[in-house]
């Protein structure tokens, strides 16, 4: 059974920081792109941030030079350190991992930032 579990959301002032974790548990498995997506009350959900097995990154132009999303292979753990947020970064943020060639979620961690 693949899980991915997340932590590190919270409350925050505008201007602040929070790193999320995602952890796979997927041993058997390979991982291979993993996503941070974010959906915020009466919002799509959106994509934020995506890092391939091989290091590379892309980010939504809302967060480019704020945030930083990072993986640890051998703990298969990706991470996205949130850095001068805004109130308009508040959201429920997912975890997504494409595991074996489908596609996983996390539970969901909330953020919200106040101004």
């Amino acid at each position: 059974q693949v899980q991915l579990v997340e932590s590190g959301g919270g409350l925050v002032q505008a201007g602040g920081s929070l790193r999320l974790s995602c952890a796979a548990s997927a041993s058997r498995f390979s991982i291979n792109g993993m996503s941070w997506y974010r959906q915020a009350p009466g919002k799509q959900r959106e994509l934020v941030a995506t890092v391939t097995s091989g290091g590379n990154t892309n980010y939504a132009d809302s967060v480019k030079g704020r945030f930083t999303i990072s993986r640890d292979n051998a703990k298969k753990t990706v991470y996205l350190q949130m850095n001068s947020l805004k109130p308009e970064d508040t959201a429920v943020y997912y975890c997504n991992a494409d595991i074996n060639f489908r596609p996983y979620w996390g539970q969901g961690t909330q953020v919200t930032v106040s101004s």
